[in-house]
């Protein structure tokens, strides 16, 4: 039997996203680089042309209509790493990604909610003069978790 407090997973999503086509390719990287599962928060999943791996059929798939209801169903454990350029966000480059977490990223034109960068346990930023593509973000994000760093 595994013990769900040292096994390690993550699950990743947007809120709120803008395009279909940033979901289906944030979906297919996840699932490419090993997410657990994906979620929206406010905008439902549609099929996705440039999912052409049909990520929702290989691995759990989440809608939540709020914020609150998505973290109200958090999985007991897992910490909460919000992806958004703000001052007091780490560094992508020196951060110790959790063993269990979730990855929340928001739409390109309004980022994540206030009341979701206030219940994050971690904001992580990468170097980048501007903002990127959120399924851009996402990618460098899991493309870091895959790297041989340290775990929190």
């Amino acid at each position: 039997m595994s013990d769900n407090f040292t096994t390690e997973y993550f699950g990743i999503g947007i809120q709120n996203g803008k395009t279909p086509e940033n979901l289906g390719v944030l979906w297919r990287t996840a699932q490419n680089l090993g997410a657990s599962y994906i979620f929206t928060i406010g905008n439902r999943y549609a099929k996705q042309a440039c999912d052409t791996h049909n990520a929702v059929k290989s691995i759990p798939y989440f809608h939540y209509q709020t914020f609150e209801d998505f973290y109200n169903n958090l999985p007991k454990g897992a910490r909460l790493v919000g992806v958004e350029l703000d001052d007091t966000a780490e560094d992508l480059e020196t951060f110790a990604h959790p063993r269990r977490c979730v990855y929340l990223l928001g739409a390109e034109d309004n980022g994540l909610s206030k009341k979701a960068i206030e219940k994050c346990h971690y904001l992580v930023k990468f170097k980048s003069e501007k903002s990127l593509n959120v399924s851009v973000a996402g990618s460098i994000v899991l493309y870091d978790r895959g790297l041989d760093k340290p775990r929190s």
